[in-house]
């Protein structure tokens, strides 16, 4: 048997990222998830995994430390954590994430696994989707091996604090995916888990280069977990 993979999570503390935890439990056998957080988590039961606390500063450290195959990140925050501040938002969703690259990059890991966002776009008007789409750019100069951009559209599954605007969002998805074909597919809300699986699923691809999976895409992606 071929030994586990290791994946190095930033962004373990996030819905995406304790998704991956969970779907981690009872699966050590084919891969080992290493967590890097700013603060301390509590982990599901049954999870054998390794957290390492630090200030983002020291994140590159950590990221070498977890001797990973993988990078997965899944930071990002939001306009409202933010302050409302765009220097604020850019520092997390732009600067930390192309912090992260570079110290994969520079620890020698072969893969890196963003979450983006649908609609991401260097050249757009929307500050969100501007600033997404600038990591992206940023992110593919850095040189790694091989860079998967996950590009979901609206997630669901369970969050600490979910915005108004966003508990409608998730109620009105079930009906919204059914009006959205053809171009409007990538809009479709998708599970949490479903990205985990995702996740898991390219870890597994031996190819080299810059990929950008969508909603079918991620789908595609997570059968293969």
């Amino acid at each position: 048997m071929s030994k586990p993979i290791r994946i190095a999570l930033v962004g373990a503390t996030g819905l995406i990222g304790t998704s991956l935890i969970r779907y981690g439990v009872g699966r050590s056998d084919l891969f080992r998830i290493i967590g890097i957080s700013r603060r301390e988590a509590s982990l599901p039961a049954g999870a054998r995994m390794e957290l390492l606390v630090a200030d983002p500063m020291g994140w590159p450290d950590a990221i070498a430390a977890a001797n990973a195959d993988v990078l997965v990140c899944a930071l990002g925050t939001t306009w409202k954590k933010a302050g409302k501040d765009q220097a604020a938002f850019r520092a997390v969703d732009h600067d930390l994430v192309l912090a992260c690259g570079k110290a994969a990059k520079a620890a020698g890991i072969r893969q890196m696994i963003v979450i983006s966002s649908v609609g991401a776009d260097a050249g757009g008007k929307n500050f969100y989707l501007r600033v997404k789409g600038e990591t992206e750019q940023a992110l593919g100069k850095l040189g790694l091996t091989r860079l998967d951009i996950l590009r979901p559209g609206l997630l669901r599954g369970p969050r600490n604090a979910v915005r108004p605007a966003e508990r409608l969002g998730v109620i009105a998805s079930p009906l919204a995916d059914l009006l959205m074909h053809g171009t409007y597919r990538k809009y479709r809300s998708i599970k949490a888990d479903t990205i985990a699986q995702a996740i898991i699923g390219l870890t597994r691809e031996k190819a080299a280069g810059r990929f950008v999976f969508e909603h079918d895409a991620i789908l595609r992606a997570a059968r293969k977990a």
